[in-house]
């Protein structure tokens, strides 16, 4: 598929989406742009590049600034704030983003950030636009906040991808594109190539190593160690998306070998490289070069992931960014790097996962937490493939790998009326990740404040509670499992929808995602077993009577968020513990009789 298909590709599912919202009852809002926005935010997120992401739009002029914003990402732990920017042609072509309107457009998103950080923009937003919580969190956590970017994205193309960094009350804020090109990179099958990595260019030299080449071998090898300076930038640059190949995430600077770490860094930094078992990498491609005194040296990598040392990583990055007294200066981290070859994307895969398991297996690492290939996601796949709707044309999409649901656009689609119609059967809307089923599952589960972490760290939770216990899902998946899980999908959507529309906007101000979680969450906990789910999954909707409920009920949750925590966010509110507990015990009056998608029961009266 060259650029041009995958954009004319991309646009018509613009399209295709744009017309199923106006169909659905939603309107014109979003807009194309909008639509066009969240499209891409969410292809980030799902890529790791950033935490699930808000729709926010809002300009405006300060003196004779244009400022703007088209959505934002904040990180759990309220530190790494990401603002976007579009530049939207609209067009059937691909066309060309020259750096100077890129960096025009991007400029407006950084004046937003100053303007927010300084404190004086709140007069110039409206008292009712979600915005002024954005505005309210930088203020307030301008201090804490330590990575900061605004993503300028595009439905063209650019010549430069990164940009110079802005400098916005002493903190840097990286300035990067995000256009067709790189979405098509992403959905191509090589988002690792954005994972690169200059010594030269970062310490000015080579990193001395000793080289293991082998012609007969699928890897060659290199041995060295890294400064924990260009560690901690690393993470700070990639995150958690460094660690994508990892079997585990971040497990906090209590855990006993994290806190040795934090220790080694504090009091004996020059000591780290013997006292730490040190980093296992991947990479795609590295090159080498002699140093001033002769000796070969690693100069650069490209496609990098760690896929053992992930707790070294992170807590070199946390230690040094919660304590600023540790000087990593002094700090090498011992490496070992397997440099991968061969052209053949699923055997480079399949090294990957045997590499991360055995280097892990002095951990215990179960085989269950590599889960490419778990079972429940090919069974899942198979499944979604197999069963069609209920009108026997149409069907949904399970999206086990990245970019699939577009390889099928592309492979049985080759000609505008086959995609067209592939699209008819299998819609956009019908597409389903692995993130997303995480979300739908474990809200219907009464997981709403995990559901909120949103992204790879509510899959993380999903995957850990099928380990703990297996019989959250039948085994092997079967038929119908799929039809009441498509169902709760349904009725999140249902909802989602309901809460997102123009008429809803004066009611539902912020955190239609979050609204629509707890409301899935409270519909688990009071009607259980008494909804039928195979009702929704005939109808592939829901009855007006229960559409009613539900909106009386998302109304009752979102009064209950502001009363919580009024002003404050609902997308960070929504992740506490304490948050569903408060909201499972508020009032929602009972269903009526006339809900068809309710068995009947003995008892009636108020739902407690």
């Amino acid at each position: 598929m060259s650029l041009d298909e995958f954009h004319r590709n991309f646009r018509s599912d613009l399209q295709t989406i744009i017309a199923e919202r106006v169909e659905a009852g939603e309107g014109p809002f979003p807009s194309d742009e909008l639509v066009f926005a969240e499209m891409v935010m969410e292809h980030v997120a799902e890529t790791g590049i950033c935490e699930a992401p808000t729709v926010c739009h809002w300009s405006g002029k300060v003196g004779n600034g244009k400022l703007r914003i088209t959505g934002y990402a904040l990180s759990s732990d309220e530190t790494a704030l990401d603002l976007f920017v579009t530049h939207y042609f609209g067009t059937d072509e691909l066309l060309d983003l020259n750096d100077t309107d890129a960096t025009t457009t991007a400029s407006e998103g950084v004046r937003f950030l100053f303007r927010a950080a300084s404190g004086n923009l709140d007069a110039k937003i409206d008292p009712t636009h979600p915005v002024r919580d954005l505005v309210a969190t930088i203020r307030s956590r301008w201090n804490d906040i330590d990575r900061l970017r605004v993503l300028l994205i595009t439905d063209g193309k650019t010549k430069t991808k990164r940009f110079s960094n802005k400098e916005v009350h002493g903190k840097m804020v990286a300035v990067e594109a995000m256009d067709m090109e790189r979405l098509f990179r992403h959905t191509d099958g090589k988002p690792r190539d954005e994972l690169a990595l200059s010594f030269v260019l970062s310490i000015g030299r080579p990193l001395p190593c000793v080289h293991v080449p082998d012609p007969d071998a699928d890897y060659e090898y290199a041995l060295t160690a890294i400064p924990g300076q260009i560690i901690r930038d690393l993470y700070l640059r990639f995150g958690s998306r460094l660690l994508e190949a990892n079997v585990r995430t971040f497990l906090g600077a209590k855990r006993s070998v994290n806190k040795g770490i934090v220790e080694t860094l504090r009091k004996e930094p020059e000591h780290f490289l013997a006292f730490n078992n040190g980093l296992v990498l991947v990479c795609d491609e590295a090159a080498f070069e002699r140093s001033d005194d002769g000796n070969l040296g690693l100069s650069f990598l490209k496609g990098l992931q760690i896929v053992n040392g992930g707790q070294t990583t992170s807590t070199i990055y946390f230690a040094s960014r919660d304590d600023r007294t540790i000087d990593l200066s002094h700090v090498m981290v011992p490496a070992k790097i397997i440099i991968l070859k061969g052209a053949q994307d699923e055997a480079r895969e399949r090294l990957i996962s045997s590499v991360s398991r055995y280097a892990n297996s002095q951990n215990a690492v179960k085989m269950s937490d590599l889960s490419a290939n778990r079972p429940f996601h090919v069974q899942l796949e198979k499944l979604a493939n197999e069963t069609w709707c209920p009108d026997g044309a149409t069907r949904w999409f399970y999206e086990r790998a990245a970019g699939a649901y577009n390889v099928m656009l592309l492979r049985d689609g080759n000609t505008p009326a086959k995609r067209r119609k592939l699209q008819e059967m299998i819609s956009p809307k019908r597409k389903l990740t692995k993130n997303d089923i995480a979300k739908y599952h474990e809200a219907w589960r009464g997981k709403p404040n995990q559901v909120a972490m949103a992204g790879e760290k509510n899959f993380a939770a999903f995957m850990a509670a099928l380990d703990d216990d297996p019989t959250i899902v039948p085994s092997p998946l079967d038929v119908r499992w799929y039809r009441a899980m498509i169902a709760k999908v349904i009725l999140f959507k249902a909802i989602e929808s309901m809460i997102k529309t123009k008429q809803s906007k004066d009611v539902f101000r912020q955190g239609w995602v979050n609204i629509a979680t707890y409301v899935v969450s409270v519909v688990a906990d009071r009607l259980g077993d008494r909804l039928d789910l195979e009702q929704i999954w005939m109808r592939q909707g829901i009855s007006s009577d229960f559409r009613d409920l539900l909106w009386e009920w998302a109304v009752i949750v979102n009064a209950e968020f502001n009363r919580i925590a009024p002003g404050q966010q609902i997308s960070e509110v929504a992740k506490r513990a304490d948050t569903w507990t408060k909201i499972r015990s508020a009032h929602f009056p009972a269903p009526q009789a006339s809900v068809q998608e309710l068995r009947a029961q003995k008892n009636t009266g108020d739902c407690p």
